[in-house]
């Protein structure tokens, strides 16, 4: 609803009408003026309904002066730490993006859990901070694989939702099969140095690839003179290819005595023996 402010009613209406009607020019003139005011406001409305914020997602940057965070920290705050693949998500729309609803995530490895789980849902609701969203793939495309730090959700014990400092870490597969995490590390802001366990690494996944349009331009150059991202021709054209990583059984010993449960039962998925 587009609100008036009280300057736009005391030039619309005059208290001394008879005036007015008497000076045909002061009249016109009047009206003129209600016409451009009355597009201001219209168009100021219509810039703000335009200016929602894109919701982030588990692997964007983290916002500005972020506090950072142990990955031991961030698994002693966590009911689970798993190693999980996006399958879908049920989420609410608003101008193409998210901003409530649900994603149904598939662990694969399960490193801390407070109950059995084969599959996991993650709520969440508005946009604000370290929001806990994932992309959801196409018919076509397989789910982008994540370390996430979840906690039960307090209003449905069925669901979980991320931490307040960031959900997930982007994980790529090597071409040996194994998993790295992806560096540079988006997401959260870790205080651990990862760099002294950084390797080069060929990626065999899909999510290795990045479009030179979709990057920012000042985040690319800095990657590529860092190293982290290098030019490649492929059949798409020229994409970006991620070059470093940490194994996730490197990762998995910096998660500290409380990121990985020790009782085995506890962590075994429903179908294993």
């Amino acid at each position: 609803m587009v609100t008036l402010p009280a300057s736009f009613y005391a030039i619309a209406y005059t208290s001394q009408p008879m005036s007015v009607s008497k000076n045909p020019t002061a009249l016109f003139s009047r009206m003129i003026l209600f016409v451009v005011l009355l597009s201001v406001v219209l168009l100021s409305e219509a810039v703000q309904a335009d200016t929602i914020p894109e919701p982030a997602s588990p692997g964007d940057a983290p916002p500005p002066n972020s506090p950072s965070i142990s990955l031991a920290q961030l698994a002693a705050e966590a009911d689970v730490v798993a190693l999980v693949q996006m399958r879908d998500g049920d989420y609410r729309y608003q101008r193409e993006f998210p901003v409530s609803g649900s994603a149904h995530l598939r662990v694969l490895i399960p490193y801390k859990t407070d109950q059995p789980l084969e599959m996991i849902e993650v709520y969440e609701t508005g946009l604000h901070p370290n929001e806990c969203y994932f992309p959801n793939p196409s018919m076509l495309e397989e789910g982008r694989r994540y370390l996430v730090f979840l906690r039960r959700d307090p209003d449905d014990e069925k669901r979980y939702r991320g931490l307040p400092m960031g959900c997930a870490l982007d994980v790529l597969v090597e071409a040996d099969n194994a998993y790295a995490l992806r560096l540079p590390v988006t997401g959260i802001e870790l205080s651990d140095d990862l760099r002294a366990y950084a390797k080069p690494m060929k990626f065999a996944d899909p999510y290795a690839h990045e479009s030179e349009e979709l990057m920012d331009s000042v985040q690319r150059e800095a990657w590529l003179n860092e190293g982290w991202l290098k030019r490649e021709m492929t059949e798409q054209g020229k994409e970006l290819i991620y070059t470093q990583g940490v194994r996730l059984s490197e990762i998995r010993n910096l998660l500290g005595p409380e990121g990985v449960s020790l009782d085995r039962h506890q962590k075994r998925l429903p179908q294993e023996p």
